[in-house]
């Protein structure tokens, strides 16, 4: 039973407000939005700052569902909100097939090199110039993650297997 304190102590030394790890699905996903909206609304936080961290978690949610089903043993994915006295962190993780790990890492490390009006630029040449793909995206969910948190998104891999890693992203969003 101890582990059960234990991880009460890590989320309260980490300000984790909620923490969800297994299967996502679409309803799952709209639970997690709710009950962090109600949390938000309960602490009495700025709308421009839900409007922002609502978006970030859609954004990443969405991703974790999108990407499910590309790694053939099914793991679970985790989701964690943090509210810290002058930022809300959101970090996601889920398994990924090695193979798009290059094209991923390339893709947000561009993200992070732009500042805000490139950020905004890449926004509508995407729109303009892209179709949607076979997983229903166009691939705005990074660029709008960027451009609402107005910080560089952290990331990592870490390897499970010889076939897929763990897909690990970190959004900051200021409170102020």
């Amino acid at each position: 039973m101890k582990y059960i304190f234990d991880l009460h102590k890590t989320m309260l030394d980490n300000s984790l407000i909620l923490v969800y790890e297994g299967e996502f699905t679409q309803e799952i996903t709209k639970s997690v939005l709710a009950m962090a909206e109600r949390n938000m609304d309960s602490s009495g936080e700025e709308s421009t700052t839900k409007r922002k961290v609502f978006n970030v978690m859609v954004e990443c949610l969405q991703n974790i569902v999108k990407h499910a089903a590309d790694v053939k043993h099914n793991h679970s994915a985790i989701f964690m909100v943090g509210k810290h006295d002058n930022e809300y962190i959101i970090v996601s993780g889920n398994p990924i097939q090695k193979g798009g790990i290059d094209d991923l890492k390339e893709r947000l490390d561009h993200i992070n090199s732009l500042d805000k009006d490139g950020l905004k630029n890449l926004y509508k040449d995407i729109i303009k110039n892209t179709e949607i793909s076979d997983k229903g995206g166009a691939g705005l969910g990074f660029v709008d993650m960027a451009r609402k948190s107005g910080n560089k998104l952290e990331y990592d891999f870490i390897e499970m297997d010889s076939d897929s890693s763990f897909f690990c992203l970190k959004s900051s969003i200021s409170r102020a």
